[in-house]
């Protein structure tokens, strides 16, 4: 399972690719107007600060086919062109993600929370699709089952996508979708961080530095003697 950074914070994420090698990082508009800056600048700044086996996704804007491929093209051409352009599943939206799928252009289908909605958006070509795991729970559905559907139906059909399941309040929820071989994950800050944090994990470091400073002191002890 891919696990990504869903944030701009150049700081944030430099901090979490220092302590782990993560697989990219994953924005939309309301994440990138939390940073207060130019959006492609940032965007292209990300991109360099991330190593090059790292995906990187930004979302378009427009509610019309042709804005959503103008859009997807500038961003190629001015950020990266290999980079992951988002498209919210729409009518307008779908079309767009097939056009751009035969252009080469890797998309990710965003804002899902159906899963027939990730199925149409995988047959037409998008090579992520997004479900939004904590705001479906909000809504009354159950996030982690409608993202373990996607990932189900993908498979049964032979379709070349995956899911890329966004939107946690928690890391369980992580953890639940990948025991059901959910193909990524892209999460805030402080979930990632409490993916590997356990009180019980500190003692026993603590404990386990206690032990051998005492037995160092120990031998000294010994050594003295003699």
């Amino acid at each position: 399972m891919l696990v990504l950074i869903d944030h701009a914070n150049l700081k944030e994420i430099e901090s979490l690719y220092e302590a782990y090698p993560y697989d990219g990082v994953t924005t939309n508009p309301s994440i990138l107007r939390n940073e207060h800056t130019n959006p492609i600048k940032l965007l292209k700044e990300i991109r360099k600060l991330i190593p090059s086996d790292s995906q990187l996704h930004a979302q378009v804007i427009s509610d019309t086919t042709e804005g959503i491929l103008e859009e997807a093209h500038f961003m190629l051409d001015a950020i990266a062109e290999d980079m992951f352009i988002k498209v919210p599943v729409s009518a307008a939206g779908l079309k767009a993600i097939h056009l751009l799928k035969k252009e080469g252009v890797n998309v990710t289908a965003t804002a899902i929370y159906t899963a027939m909605q990730a199925f149409m958006a995988g047959k037409a070509g998008a090579r992520y699709t997004a479900p939004y795991v904590n705001r479906l729970d909000n809504m009354g559905a159950d996030g982690v089952q409608v993202a373990a559907d996607i990932h189900n139906m993908f498979r049964i059909h032979n379709m070349e996508c995956d899911v890329l399941a966004a939107s946690f309040k928690n890391s369980q929820q992580v953890l639940n979708l990948c025991k059901k071989g959910v193909g990524a994950v892209t999460a805030a800050p402080e979930v990632l961080r409490a993916l590997i944090k356990h009180d019980a994990t500190f003692t026993a470091e603590e404990n386990f530095e206690n032990d051998y400073l005492s037995l160092i002191e120990e031998v000294k002890g010994i050594n003295l003697k003699r």
